[in-house]
């Protein structure tokens, strides 16, 4: 089928798999007539248009059948919700089937819509196509799979700060401000003769000043943005037998990673999501680091260094009883490490391991079996993050990475007419980095950008949002 946007689709809107209801999504223009295709309004199946008669914005009991036979077989009894353009999460028609969620239901619901007309919604369509229909800009769009995926609270605000407009508004203000004073130049470049140049400039640069202000703060914010909405990816290293598993089990809070006294009994990654003061973190136990002939356990080791170079924090526990430290560069170099000084129960002096760490190294001491320094190590991990010191309820936050890039591209284009402006250069230098920056902050927005870059974004979304 060739595809279009007027096309009227149709998709699952709940997640796979066995539940008490599911709901089928239908919107475009032809949704109502679609619908009145497979949906009667009594169990003896007679078509009389039920939906397209329904009022607007309302829900009807009625029962789904399969017309294509010699008589009506009913597949299933349903709740039906009718909305009419433009009021809708679309801006088009919308009718949506609250059915029983058995899988056979559901999917025999959806080929029955797709029989009547309609075409199977793309990843993300439903809400691409309230962006096209200007109910939400891109960053509001976005906001939405952020929302679907957040993992903690701290993530549903960040989404939600999104998704209400927060930085869709910010940036407007930002663009409408630089606006302004590109348009205060333009005039001045176009009547040379009134020589407004100095006075103008004067002018943009306390516009652009205040503004770059605003932007490095917005810009600031997605290093907390960014863990809100991924979390923060820690490695637990270290020599073997170090008590790497037994710390990875008290992060758990359950008995996740085998523990025994044997080295090398953790050979491969072992990860687990928790929640550590409302915020994702993403724990990988490691293979022991040390030169072995074993070739499981040397697979095992380099994998451990494959997972420290792409971690966040690296956490390098060492025996207190029998230290021994080896160096993780160059997987580390440049890395937020945290030096676990572990079993501090058995041996309480630590100064011959305070020996072995670089200077100035981060030193933490423990004792993962009894819990002693735990507390202290989860303070130091949150000292580290600032974690905790946002208002992810009433702050705009940053969590994408497309909005940091596009956010800084245009800082350094405003540093430029600034630059250029204290230089003296004519005001035409200063009017294109202007301009340039203000198209990068548009972006954001979901102007003067690329079908190309709109599709991607949507493609990561999933089908029936």
């Amino acid at each position: 089928m060739t595809r279009s946007e007027n096309d009227t689709i149709a998709a699952v809107s709940t997640p796979a798999g066995s539940g008490g209801i599911a709901i089928i999504r239908l919107s475009g223009q032809d949704a109502f007539t679609i619908a009145d295709k497979i949906v009667s309004g009594g169990k003896s199946g007679v078509l009389s248009a039920f939906v397209s008669k329904m009022a607007d914005h309302t829900i009807a009991h009625g029962y789904v059948f399969d017309f294509s036979g010699e008589k009506p077989e009913l597949i299933d009894e349903c709740l039906v919700s009718k909305m009419e353009a433009p009021k809708t999460y679309t801006t088009e028609n919308i009718v949506e089937i609250n059915s029983h969620g058995g899988y056979s239901v559901v999917n025999k619901t959806l080929e029955l819509l797709l029989r009547a007309g309609a075409r199977a919604a793309e990843p993300g369509e439903f809400t691409k196509r309230a962006f096209l229909g200007g109910r939400i800009d891109l960053s509001g769009a976005e906001a939405v799979m952020d929302l679907i995926n957040a993992k903690t609270e701290n993530g549903r605000r960040a989404a939600v700060s999104g998704l209400s407009g927060r930085i869709g508004h910010e940036i407007t203000e930002i663009c409408n401000a630089l606006t302004g004073a590109l348009a205060g130049i333009d005039v001045s470049i176009e009547y040379p003769e009134y020589e407004f140049d100095e006075a103008v400039g004067k002018d943009a640069l306390l516009v652009l000043e205040s503004q770059i202000r605003r932007l490095k703060t917005l810009s600031d914010t997605y290093s907390q943005g960014r863990i809100a909405k991924e979390g923060i990816k820690i490695v637990i290293a270290g020599s073997p037998n170090a008590g790497k598993s037994t710390l990875m089990n008290v992060f758990c809070g359950t008995d996740r990673s085998i523990v025994t006294n044997v080295p090398g009994t953790t050979r491969d990654l072992i990860e687990e999501q928790v929640q550590l003061f409302g915020f994702p973190v993403i724990l990988q136990d490691t293979a022991g680091i040390r030169q072995t002939s074993d070739i499981v356990e040397k697979i095992g080791v380099d994998r451990a260094r494959d997972a420290i170079s792409s971690a966040d924090l690296l956490l390098y526990v060492i025996d207190a009883k029998a230290p021994v430290y080896d160096e993780p560069a160059p997987e580390a170099a440049g890395l937020r490490t945290i030096y676990v000084i572990n079993k501090t129960d058995i041996e309480e002096d630590v100064s011959a391991v305070l020996k072995l760490l670089p200077e100035g190294a981060d030193a933490v001491k423990i004792s993962a079996l009894t819990g002693e320094g735990v507390d202290s190590l989860f303070g130091r991990i949150k000292e580290l993050f600032l974690l905790g010191t946002f208002d992810f309820t009433s702050e705009t936050v940053i969590t994408s990475e497309r909005h940091k890039q596009l956010i800084d591209e245009a800082l350094g284009l405003l540093d430029l007419c600034v630059e250029s402006n204290r230089q003296g250069l004519p005001l035409d230098f200063v009017a294109e980095d202007l301009r340039l920056a203000t198209d990068k902050l548009c972006e954001i927005l979901g102007k003067n950008i690329s079908d190309e870059v709109v599709d991607n974004i949507f493609r990561h979304f999933c089908v029936g949002k």
